[in-house]
């Protein structure tokens, strides 16, 4: 989603359950359960991904480069938010992730509480008529209720 994109506000909040192609409408919505951003997450991710970026590891650095102080790799919040979506009370019946289009807005901070706001954008049917591929808006919010990373992911899923 490119930040400026429309996503309609009309819909239901959906409660618990399972939910499969057909179940979804544009404009469906729900929030996932939150997680805090601990050091574990920070250590971890950067050891499997590689990712040492300056910003993350020294506070001096960090500040100087305007942040309030160290911050977590960005893609490491995409990974939590993916994550939070699928252990979600609202279960999807994905079958793939097709794809991601993601903005970082702000610093995710060790700490920080996320959780995400999840809304039905789009939906289209496959050639197959067991699976269809919805298109979800997904907005990371921290605990000052400040958007941190915002996007779009498109989940083929099962009817």
């Amino acid at each position: 989603m490119s930040p400026s994109a429309t996503v309609p506000d009309t819909g239901r909040q959906l409660p618990a359950g399972e939910y499969g192609y057909g179940a979804l409408q544009p404009g469906d919505r729900y929030d996932t359960q939150a997680i805090t951003l601990t050091e574990s997450h920070i250590v971890a991710f950067a050891g499997i991904t590689g990712d040492f970026l300056t910003c993350i590891w020294m506070d001096t650095f960090a500040r100087q480069q305007g942040f309030p102080g160290r911050i977590a790799q960005g893609l490491l919040g995409l990974a939590l938010i993916d994550g939070l979506k699928t252990r979600s009370t609202v279960r999807l019946c994905g079958i793939a992730t097709l794809g991601w289009n993601w903005s970082f807005c702000a610093p995710l901070l060790p700490g920080d509480r996320i959780y995400a706001e999840i809304t039905v954008v789009s939906k289209r049917p496959t050639k197959r008529a067991d699976r269809g591929i919805v298109t979800f808006a997904l907005r990371m919010i921290n605990q000052h209720e400040a958007v941190v990373q915002q996007g779009e992911t498109q989940l083929m899923m099962q009817q």
